[in-house]
């Protein structure tokens, strides 16, 4: 195939637009395409793109938890952590491109997610416990790993759980929803790539925080609003 024809087909392997955030949607997955079909045609595994992808976001921490809060600093966090979640992006686009992933393959993408997560927002705690003006709101950043981790653990139980129960009881999954672009926005809150480029502001240290503390309130809010839904999923697909 030719690039040209590799990026066609991606389009048709991607996952449903429905449901996903703002970024995500439009910016990410997108770049994430480009990176599939250039490594496709480099002969690159999924699993070696999620490595990359791992590399840039640690990349991303490490300078976190070096330099000093420099407006330099943030840009050159926000590009790595931008970089790497559009690999992120792509290794399950390839991995769909090759003809369906495999379990070691997602097993490995989501415990770079879970670590990733863990260790940014942490980062994010030592820096700024190490600044005489900011260190008492370094608690956001804890906050944010606990809301972080919870929201990641529950969307990977609820996908997992939800597979499972289908399989058993041998019914198809349910017809993917209509994108909508008012429902894309109204996630933003939780989209990592927004959190990405927040890191735009960390030189400007208030903005930083009002940016981080709002994306932390929405996921948060948006956690509470989901939790006793998809607990009720679960139900209905037990009773199924």
């Amino acid at each position: 195939m030719s690039f040209r024809d590799t990026r066609t087909q991606l389009r048709g392997v991607g996952k449903p637009a429905a449901g996903a955030p703002a970024y995500s949607r439009f910016v990410n997955r997108p770049a994430g395409r480009w990176i599939a079909a250039t490594a496709y045609h480099l002969g690159l595994t999924p699993n070696q793109v999620t490595a990359i992808s791992g590399l840039f976001s640690l990349g991303a921490i490490v300078v976190l938890l070096l330099a000093p809060i420099t407006v330099a600093t943030g840009v050159v966090v926000a590009a790595l952590l931008a970089v790497g979640y559009a690999f992120d992006s792509a290794d399950g686009q390839l991995a769909r491109l090759r003809g369906g992933g495999s379990p070691q393959g997602e097993w490995l993408d989501h415990v770079v997610d879970c670590v990733k997560i863990s260790a940014l927002h942490l980062s994010v705690f030592v820096a700024l416990s190490r600044s005489e003006h900011h260190e008492r709101w370094a608690l956001l950043a804890l906050l944010w790993v606990l809301v972080g981790n919870t929201f990641f653990f529950t969307f990977i139980a609820t996908d997992l759980l939800g597979r499972v129960e289908r399989a058993r009881a041998g019914t198809a999954p349910p017809p993917p929803r209509q994108p909508s672009t008012v429902r894309s926005l109204l996630s933003v809150p939780t989209d990592y790539g927004l959190l990405c480029v927040a890191f735009l502001l960390w030189g400007f240290t208030p903005a930083f925080l009002v940016a981080y503390g709002l994306l932390l309130a929405g996921t948060a809010g948006y956690l509470m609003l989901g939790l006793p839904k998809w607990f009720r999923d679960m139900g209905r697909l037990r009773g199924a």
